[in-house]
């Protein structure tokens, strides 16, 4: 079987303090999906790396050749013209970075660095190196009904007992009628409403009366977080998400198919 993870690229000289347990492995082809046994053109992408401080510095302006060479991927040279390292996140990221890209190390007189990497994509499946999402939250979508009818049999004191019962201040009361309503945010911040359900029990008169507010979760709509670990817009992660799905279900509706064949 193909080695669970990509090897570290292959150092020909380095006299610099860099080390390469900060490798960044960038890649354009899932390695489980291709054919080949450890690596091809197909699913690997070699990036070489040659930087000599004496001979940049000869090309540098007067006022910077005192100064350190700070290598950057932008100096990584890649084999293959479709693919090449992300130096920025985004245009902003670029606009107020001090480098021309992501910062590998930084070298002075006499230094050289040469180096080739094999980049190669992978899932967190095999390794969480490869896994850009840090954090994943589904909640429900609160749908929040407030009987106005019951509500305005409820003096002042007990409306602001609902309003402090649900420990997500779901509820306010409005300064001018003093009636409750659900606060702008709501959707956002509901996740637990059963103290507020406890409340509104203790102040009905008969248990079978209607509940002052109602909170229910929808039934065709969530919400969906997603934390970037900075590898990936989290935009840009959920839209290659849910075309992976996509494919892979095209894919199970082609096989269906073939068995009725």
């Amino acid at each position: 079987p193909p080695p669970p993870h990509p090897p570290l690229p292959k150092i020909n000289s380095n006299s610099t303090e860099y080390h390469r347990g900060g490798d960044c492995h960038q890649a354009f082809l899932p390695h489980r999906e291709c054919v080949c046994y450890d690596r091809c053109p197909r699913c690997c992408v070699e990036l070489e790396l040659d930087v000599n401080f004496d001979k940049v510095n000869l090309t540098r302006p007067d006022q910077e050749r005192d100064l350190p060479l700070t290598v950057t991927s932008r100096d990584l040279i890649s084999n293959n013209i479709l693919v090449a390292p992300a130096h920025f996140l985004n245009e902003e990221e670029q606009d107020e970075s001090h480098d021309e890209g992501i910062s590998i190390v930084k070298i002075g007189p006499g230094q050289h660095m040469k180096l080739k990497a094999i980049a190669r994509m992978g899932i967190s499946k095999e390794h969480a190196k490869w896994c850009p999402v840090a954090v994943a939250t589904y909640r429900f979508w609160p749908i929040i009904t407030i009987n106005e009818e019951a509500c305005a049999m409820l003096t002042l004191e007990q409306k602001q007992e609902l309003v402090e019962a649900c420990p997500d201040r779901i509820l306010e009361m409005d300064e001018i009628t003093g009636n409750l309503k659900a606060v702008e945010n709501a959707f956002e911040m509901a996740t637990f409403t059963e103290d507020l359900k406890v409340a509104q029990e203790a102040m009905k008169k008969r248990p079978e009366d209607d509940d002052f507010v109602n909170v229910v979760q929808s039934t065709d709509k969530f919400v969906f977080s997603v934390e970037s670990t900075g590898a990936m817009d989290a935009e840009d992660i959920l839209l290659s998400s849910l075309r992976v799905l996509k494919d892979r279900l095209n894919y199970l509706a082609a096989e269906v198919e073939k068995l009725k064949d």
